[in-house]
């Protein structure tokens, strides 16, 4: 079913009368000091770094080696001018990804337009409309013809001593049936009361309705409070809709209640310190997984836990680990618990080649605390590649262990757990449309799996999509 765009036409509009500005991404790199003008050559102007694309400035192709750092007067850099509370903010919060996750700092994606509202308050504004056609073979394959969609709104703003955001990110997927669309091996959550399996479930109206307040204890690192109706909890990754190695695919992973199902929680409270190189996090937040009733706001609550840790050992990189207890996380299997650990790195040269890996252990127990369900581990690679301006290569690699692809409690293939692993390469051809970026392109998916399971999905099952993405910034 073919679903509204009015989110995110609200979002094109706006675009279209707001001078975009452009992303800044600090290398932290020394520059030497400019010689002193004659006297005779009148003061240049201060430059505008709000007006600079430092994303743009290959610093990789500078010869750090041959300038001569003890020759440079740091002091006379004119930090008297700088707005070091506008350094700190970006120090500690370049690369952000979904709720709280870090990405690394080279991941400064265009999120589309940015509006000044007075003072020291800005509105952000991104989203996509993201048509797709899938075809997915084999006995338990289907098709069908759908739309995606997302649309955000960021406020931001400073006080003294810190910063604050408030933001809030919808989507009419909820207009798509409850059981979503077909994805061959993917499971979880619930429709028309059975569980989801080879089909990916629809987002939430509300995926997001959260804030956050950062508090200035050092320079370049902040204490950190973030939480809300809507949000998502220090567990795993950022969100696969948010990592630049997933942007132009259309599929969600198969192994996504592995690592980022928790990215719509109803009820979420997360403190941290967040510096430049590092963040610490922890957070309170309902374990329960939206049920399949995606119009409203569930009840929030807050029983169970998470943390994590973030470190960036360069501009590149970012790596993560975590752990979490999800209370009741199933709403058909309301008497167990889920102990979820994951770790993931991921890696952004600033030019066009962004990669993530990751890795994930779920072990489900009773209510009591008993059980011995086998721990359920799952892989992912995944890498996004810009050729040139208009032209991308994408894939993505998964091996997980699966025990819910035969829920019915008849079958004798019920509960036991097989491995199965995902490969699929994608192509997207990108083409600037005034404030819109529009991405044509298409996957195809093959699958390695147990003989046994030849008899539900075939021998050999494939999956295919062509798509058309219409987006305001990335």
């Amino acid at each position: 079913m073919l679903r509204s765009t009015t989110a995110i036409a609200a979002a094109l509009a706006a675009a279209s009368l707001a001078n975009p500005v452009s992303a800044q991404d600090h290398s932290g790199h020394a520059m030497p000091a400019p010689a002193p003008a004659p006297t005779s050559t009148p003061p240049t102007a201060p430059v505008d770094h709000t007006r600079m694309d430092h994303g743009a400035m290959d610093h990789g192709a500078m010869d750090h080696s041959q300038m001569d750092h003890s020759q440079m007067d740091h002091g006379a850099m004119g930090h008297a001018g700088m707005d070091h509370a506008a350094m700190g903010h970006e120090m500690a919060h370049s690369g952000e990804g979904s709720g709280t996750a870090r990405l690394p700092v080279n991941e400064s994606m265009n999120h589309g337009a940015m509006v000044s509202l007075g003072g020291d308050t800005t509105l952000m504004l991104h989203g996509f409309v993201w048509p797709v056609y899938t075809d997915q073979t084999g006995p338990r394959g289907d098709d069908k013809f759908y739309v995606q969609s997302m649309g955000m709104a960021t406020l931001n703003g400073e006080f003294a001593g810190g910063r604050w955001m408030a933001r809030t990110m919808m989507s009419l997927e909820p207009a798509m049936r409850h059981d979503g669309y077909p994805n061959l091996f993917a499971t979880g959550e619930v429709a028309y009361g059975e569980p989801l399996v080879d089909r990916q479930h629809p987002h939430d109206l509300f995926m997001e309705l959260a804030g956050r307040v950062d508090f200035d204890i050092a320079d370049g690192t902040t204490a950190f409070l973030y939480g809300g109706p809507v949000g998502e909890p220090a567990l795993g990754p950022s969100s696969f809709m948010h990592r630049a190695s997933a942007r132009y695919n259309s599929e969600a992973p198969i192994t996504h209640h592995w690592f980022d199902s928790t990215h719509i929680t109803y009820g979420v409270v997360t403190a941290g310190v967040a510096a430049r190189r590092f963040q610490l996090e922890g957070s309170a937040f309902r374990g329960r997984e939206p049920d399949e009733f995606r119009w409203n706001i569930e009840t929030p609550k807050l029983d169970s836990w998470s943390v994590r840790a973030s470190f960036a050992p360069s501009d590149a990189l970012m790596f993560q680990a975590s752990y979490g207890f999800l209370k009741s996380p199933e709403e058909l299997h309301a008497d167990e618990n889920e102990k979820r650990t994951t770790a993931s790195v991921h890696y952004n040269n600033g030019r066009g080649l962004s990669a993530t890996g990751a890795f994930s252990a779920k072990k489900l127990v009773e209510a009591d605390g008993s059980g011995s369900e086998p721990v359920l581990t799952a892989w992912l690679g995944e890498v996004n590649y810009d050729i040139t301006d208009h032209h991308t290569v994408f894939g993505r690699i998964e091996n997980v262990r699966n025990a819910e692809l035969f829920p019915d409690h008849s079958d004798p293939l019920h509960d036991r757990s097989f491995r199965v692993t995902k490969f699929q390469a994608g192509y997207a051809y990108r083409l600037p449309l005034g404030p819109v970026n529009l991405a044509l392109g298409g996957t195809v998916s093959a699958f390695a799996k147990p003989d046994m399971l030849d008899s539900y999905y075939g021998k050999n099952p494939m999956g295919y999509t062509v798509f058309a993405r219409f987006s305001l910034g990335d």
